[in-house]
């Protein structure tokens, strides 16, 4: 049975073969010019799906448009609940389904509750704004390759809806799962674009009203931008990322090596979702995607692996307006006045009538009255604030990600992403099997130039600015128009030239921190403060992530199982740097006893030994790890250190624990309080009191959370009750060390660490969960003799019959 199986799918990989013909050495630096004749719009689209162990689909197609159609098939089939919710939010219908005051899932917007985030994205469509992205011709718009992915995935997905029946208990007979359009599908890319923009301000763009009287405070500029420093530093932590490369000079062989380890969130619509795209002799790629898009995110091909860390650079800014005294809906430009646009938007509301709101949009973009409940920007008869995102433009990150996966090494990568300026809010980092590396901070910003800051920014943005990159400048100057540089695709963004990038370095790693140091030895300075800080104190993720890089590189003959032991290292730098001095005080504390934040004596002389003991991981089996954790969480940031941080040491400062700080014993106190309260012993092994519940079965996670600085970051949920840390939000998420050994086929492991489906009826819902609950990795199938020796092998010719 199973040779006449393989017999099968090498007939169809031949004839998809023939009928496309190979693909020049060149076609990474050009566009595809078959692109124009794929199918036409009326269908007969098809694909072949291969799965392999753990549901991982190997998608065979003839063209873009049927590459799409087997991608939307194959997400759907695994992941239909999530992504139909998706799509219930760029279409602004969520408070017709769920009710207007529910609150979202965060993943596409920052929107508290349904209304409002409807409001945002009904908007959206209302002003065709996605289809005059789509109409756009490339660079600045989509390419024709890119509709005809996006085309194939949405008529894909809803084939998948009609030949097949739901049992996802989450949207199982709900009437919100609908057929989408190639409009859904890119609306949905538009979110993730202005993610980071617009998107992260929803509530205050949908609540901007004029003001009804004359009272209004202005923000107090040191409050805003200490306010501004807190959120945008927030990001990182919320969704962070570890990813390096290493180069040819540090390898066993010559040849380059990448491990990316994204810290995303494991429930929700921003989920990756694994698989492999080839269209013979055109496109093969293998990797991971956000759900709802059609390409490949993070991945590799025979030739170049790449990965992304989520950016510093600010990718928004605000324009400060002087308002007409007689008309807050009027502002002025070099005197001039400027009427605001005013938007009406209707949103139906679940068992009521439909709610109509307004929104004011200027020529900056949209009147916002805050960042956030920590940095309101009031309204008043004087001021008002619009948002500029230049992402709000931006529908070109499929067109990078096609780049990337027909690259044929770091070079083209960097090609990409200067050819199509799409990525919106992440760095890459690449690797290739020539031994080159890649940083680069290659994402789509406001052309905020110091020189402009300095000119044009209001007393507001005079704090802000320097705080956090946050630019307010002044609106009623023509003269402060964010300009345009030669080698951008569109006004008001930065050109290539201007973008933090290394080539080339022993390493390149980055774990959120700005570009300074994606190279300890190399450091990169000279950029603009709205790309980062330099000489600034990095997290502790980043300085033991640069610790570990550093010593892999001093050694060299490196391979990729020595990026699978990083992975799962566990190491805690900031128990190699406190846990000693910890124990030490604690022995030394009168009668062994601290006094917790409630003024109640607590016995702490058993966390003592325990600290002293500890062997500074976050092992599932390190005794320890979770007193050290809840300890540490309650220590303040600001009393950790006695050695304060030195631009001439980073990686090395600040250090030495302030352990006469008189936080330390309360903080002690009071995490061995809650331990003994919660009845968990202090020396328990990590895993039985950090872990997820799938399929009624506990499964340990190993990691740990920011502050900590473990490489492998898992942000938990704490509930005692409930016996630890019982869930995780975001973390570890798509895996993978990639290599080569000078044979065709990559040397790839990865991991999907919450698995494939969402769906807990479907066997892939937690079997790569249980492998990285173990420490274990799935070895990549990417050539096609290993695809066809699969012993899980299971093929399905998909088809749009109607």
């Amino acid at each position: 049975m199973r040779t006449r199986l393989r017999r099968i799918v090498v007939a169809a990989v031949a004839l998809l073969t023939a009928a496309t013909g190979t693909l020049p050495a060149t076609a990474a630096d050009r566009p595809d010019d078959r692109d124009r004749k794929e199918h036409p719009s009326a269908g007969g689209l098809s694909a072949v799906i291969r799965y392999t162990e753990y549901g991982i689909p190997h998608i065979l197609a003839r063209d873009y448009a049927d590459l799409g159609f087997g991608t939307g098939w194959a997400q759907a089939a695994d992941q239909v609940c999530t992504v139909a919710d998706g799509f219930v939010t760029v279409r602004g219908e969520r408070s017709r389904f769920f009710g207007p005051d529910a609150a979202t899932d965060f993943s596409l917007s920052s929107a508290a509750k349904n209304l409002s985030s409807d409001l945002y994205f009904r908007g959206v469509r209302d002003t065709g704004t996605v289809e005059r992205l789509l109409a756009r011709p490339a660079p600045a718009g989509p390419s024709r390759t890119a509709k005809e992915l996006m085309r194939g995935y949405a008529a894909g997905y809803n084939a998948w809806l009609r030949q097949n029946r739901i049992t996802d208990p989450t949207c199982k007979g709900a009437a919100w799962v609908r057929p989408i359009t190639t409009l859904d599908v890119a609306a949905r890319g538009y979110a993730l674009a202005v993610l980071g923009g617009q998107g992260r301000a929803v509530d205050g763009i949908t609540a901007a009203q004029p003001p009804t009287t004359s009272s209004g405070t202005a923000p107090d500029p040191t409050r805003t931008a200490r306010a501004a420093a807190e959120l945008f530093a927030a990001d990182s932590a919320d969704m962070g990322s570890n990813a390096v490369a290493i180069g040819g000079s540090t390898t066993a062989n010559g040849r380059g090596l990448l491990l990316g380890n994204p810290h995303y969130p494991w429930q929700g619509g921003r989920r990756f979702w694994q698989s492999q795209q080839t269209i013979p002799g055109r496109l093969d790629v293998s990797g991971a995607s956000l759900l709802g898009t059609p390409t490949v995110s993070i991945g590799h091909n025979a030739h170049v692996a790449w990965s992304h860390t989520v950016a510093t650079g600010v990718t928004l800014n605000l324009h400060q307006l002087t308002l007409d005294p007689a008309d807050p809906t009027v502002y002025l430009v070099d005197g001039a006045p400027e009427r605001m646009t005013k938007r009406s938007v209707t949103v139906a509301v679940q068992g009521g009538t439909p709610v109509t709101r307004t929104q004011w949009w200027t020529r900056y973009g949209p009147v916002v009255t805050g960042l956030g409940s920590s940095l309101p920007l009031p309204w008043t008869t004087t001021t008002a604030y619009a948002l500029n995102d230049p992402n709000s433009t931006n529908l070109r990150a499929s067109d990078t990600a096609l780049g990337f996966g027909k690259a044929r090494s770091a070079a083209d990568v960097l090609g990409s992403l200067r050819r199509t300026q799409g990525l919106p809010w992440v760095n890459t980092i690449a690797a290739d099997s020539g031994g080159h590396t890649l940083f680069t901070q290659s994402q789509v910003l406001p052309r905020i130039t110091d020189e402009l800051a300095q000119r044009c920014s209001t007393p507001l943005g005079r704090a802000t600015y320097p705080a956090s990159g946050v630019a307010v400048l002044d609106g009623s100057r023509g003269d402060c128009a964010l300009g345009r540089d030669v080698d951008a695709v569109e006004p008001g963004i930065f050109g290539p030239a201007a973008l933090p990038t290394l080539r080339d370095a022993p390493y390149a790693e980055n774990s959120n921190d700005s570009a300074w140091l994606a190279n300890a030895d190399r450091p990169l300075t000279g950029y603009e403060r709205v790309f980062g800080t330099v000489g600034t104190a990095r997290s502790l993720r980043t300085r033991g992530a640069l610790e570990d890089v550093a010593a892999l590189a001093d050694r060299g003959g490196l391979t990729v199982r020595d990026l699978q032991r990083q992975q799962y290292a566990n190491r805690v730098p900031a128990a190699d740097l406190a846990a000693a001095d910890a124990a030490k005080a604690c022995a030394a504390l009168p009668g062994g006893t601290a006094t917790g934040s409630g003024g109640q004596a607590v016995d702490v002389s058993g966390a003592c030994r325990v600290l002293a003991a500890w062997d500074h991981k976050a092992d599932t089996g390190s005794r320890g790890a979770l007193l050290f954790d809840r300890f540490w969480r309650r220590f303040p940031t600001a009393q950790q250190w006695k050695v304060p941080f030195s631009a001439a040491d980073p990686v090395g400062t600040p250090r030495t624990l302030g352990t006469d700080a008189p936080a330390f014993g309360t903080a002690l106190a009071d995490a061995v309080a809650e331990l003994r309260a919660a009845n968990i012993p202090l020396d328990s092994p990590l895993g039985e009191h950090q872990f997820v519940v799938r399929g009624g079965k506990r499964l340990p996670v190993p990691g740990g959370t920011e502050s900590l600085g473990v490489w492998n970051k898992v942000e938990p949920v704490w509930n005692p009750a409930g016996g630890g840390y019982t869930e995780v939000t975001t973390g570890s998420s798509y895996l993978q060390a990639v290599g080569w050994d000078g044979g065709r086929c990559p040397v790839a492991r990865t991991l999907l660490t919450y698995s494939q489906s969402s769906n807990p009826d479907s066997r892939h819902h937690d079997d790569q969960t249980r492998l990285f609950s173990a420490e274990k990795w799935v070895t990549s199938r990417f050539c096609e003799k290993d695809i066809l020796s699969s012993p899980a092998l299971r093929v399905v010719r998909v088809g749009d019959h109607r």
